[in-house]
């Protein structure tokens, strides 16, 4: 239905909103990449790391003793965080320090928070 309106005897909307509607909904692609991104948010561990690197770059023994897990398990969620384009990392010797993607990821999780205290 993305690019053709079909009528239906039970709308209530205006065909020109319905119309609208449809030419401003986002392609097939991009609700599967959104959809695959939230699916990332999904993991209350996941939301614990970010949360930690939310306050600024960390190294994964940091954010083991943060979180209370053990090293491999952080390093294994990480990797789905930096596949996710969430979170990025620099090298400073044998030391790997993560830290937020972007300042976008910051705001979804505190979005977030403030719709769940609502």
């Amino acid at each position: 239905m993305a690019n053709e309106t079909v009528q239906n005897e039970f709308m209530y909307a205006p065909p020109e909103v319905i119309k609208n509607i449809c030419e401003a909904m986002p392609d097939d692609d991009s609700l599967i990449d959104l959809s695959e991104l939230f699916k990332v948010f999904g993991d209350s561990t996941r939301i614990k790391i970010l949360s930690a690197l939310s306050g600024g770059e960390l190294c994964v023994g940091d954010i083991s003793t943060i979180v209370g897990m053990s090293s491999s398990a952080v390093s294994h969620q990480l990797k789905i965080l930096k596949n996710a384009h969430l979170v990025s990392f620099r090298r400073d010797g044998k030391i790997v320090f993560y830290s937020l993607a972007d300042s976008h990821v910051n705001t979804i999780l505190k979005q977030g928070f403030e719709h769940i205290s609502e």
